[in-house]
């Protein structure tokens, strides 16, 4: 059984394969961007549609363009340091993931400033009044994820969307978590860029992922090459998408992740909500019910999910181990690449347990890790 969702989704709809196995198979693919026959044409087609299907699922009008990457993390590499300098002062918060304190950590080493907006120990709900005192001058971007990716607690998008609209910063979005598993909205133009992965809740191939981004920023471009275009040009563009897309694009891997976006779209954000509400539901009601055991995070607002617990005083990889050693459960245990939220909620000794759904998760699979840790807990 399989509870590792967060990191990727293992079970994919089969029009993902098949999207994947027919890209390579067909023999009617080539490079897309790389000539004028039907072969480059139908390469180019296939990202054209992949591109209008997020943008679609993301609620993105014609300010916004989507620049394919290989997951978040050099999306987010590409964003952050394309769009930041030194001279800069930024705002985030405790929540991040790696892929976002490691790339604005390199920066600050070059003269980046960065300030974290803390949270709740006990919830791990963000200190909201904290931006306005953190704000300065200098301030020009706000970075955040749109959901923690250990708690499951989602960000209230519209009151920093609100925030960097009264001062005029540009707000950079952590989406991997929400993309496809909750609402994203960039209908109202604020968010200056979303950069999500495409092998967890779209259900895409591992390999893929991007970024939404305005058509109207200039970005530096961090990765240089190839765009079957500018060849006499001694520099690589700064235009969007094409600044972030040097080389060969994963042609198969897009065209999987195209037909995920579409199965999605094809459900009705509706129908995914209702289902991972479902399942939410009887799963924390569940782990309410078991003794010994305390579970992160704050359950009286929106969230995703992901739920990170811990059992008595076990470390997280002992009951990890047991759930799949003993019951066949996967889970994942330790620190999941996110160490200001693990400090703060008092967890950076032993990490937590992370149980993550996904649209294929099913009611018996919930009820037997119920079980599983019931059984744990008890020993």
């Amino acid at each position: 059984m399989y509870f590792d969702n967060a990191a990727t989704t293992a079970h994919k709809p089969e029009v993902v394969a098949k999207a994947v196995y027919e890209a390579l198979t067909s023999g009617q693919m080539g490079n897309p961007s790389r000539g004028a026959h039907g072969y480059a044409l139908r390469a180019y087609r296939t990202v054209l549609q992949a591109k209008e299907s997020i943008k679609e699922l993301f609620h993105a009008g014609d300010a916004y363009d989507v620049a394919f990457t290989y997951n978040s993390t050099v999306a987010l590499n590409e964003v952050l340091k394309g769009l930041l300098s030194a001279r800069d002062h930024v705002i985030s918060t405790t929540w991040e993931h790696n892929a976002v304190l490691r790339p604005l950590y390199q920066l600050e080493d070059d003269g980046l400033s960065v300030d974290f907006v803390h949270s709740d120990a006990e919830t791990g709900v963000l200190h909201y009044d904290e931006f306005e005192a953190l704000l300065r001058p200098e301030t020009k971007a706000v970075v955040c994820n749109h959901a923690s990716n250990l708690t499951g607690n989602v960000l209230d998008l519209n009151r920093i969307k609100a925030f960097c609209k009264e001062h005029g910063l540009m707000l950079i979005v952590d989406v991997s978590q929400t993309a496809g598993a909750y609402p994203v909205d960039l209908s109202d133009n604020v968010i200056t860029a979303a950069c999500f992965t495409g092998h967890k809740s779209l259900y895409g191939p591992g390999g893929t992922g991007g970024a939404v981004v305005r058509t109207d920023v200039q970005v530096k471009p961090l990765i240089t090459g190839g765009d079957g275009v500018h060849t006499f040009d001694r520099g690589f563009p700064h235009a969007v998408p094409g600044v972030f897309e040097a080389g060969t694009a994963n042609i198969a891997g897009i065209a999987g992740l195209g037909a995920g976006v579409q199965y999605l779209l094809n459900r009705g954000a509706e129908d995914v909500t209702q289902v991972q509400k479902r399942l939410s539901a009887l799963f924390v009601d569940g782990l309410k019910q078991i003794d010994n055991l305390h579970v992160y995070g704050d359950f009286s607002g929106p969230r995703v999910n992901v739920f990170a617990l811990n059992i008595g005083e076990a470390e997280s990889a002992l009951v990890s181990e047991l759930l799949w050693e003993d019951f066949g459960i996967a889970t994942r245990a330790g620190f999941h690449c996110a160490p200001l939220m693990h400090k703060e909620l008092r967890t950076e000794a032993r990490g937590a347990v992370r149980f993550s759904l996904s649209l294929f998760t099913t009611e018996a699979e919930i009820k037997a890790a119920l079980a599983a840790l019931r059984d744990i807990a008890a020993r």
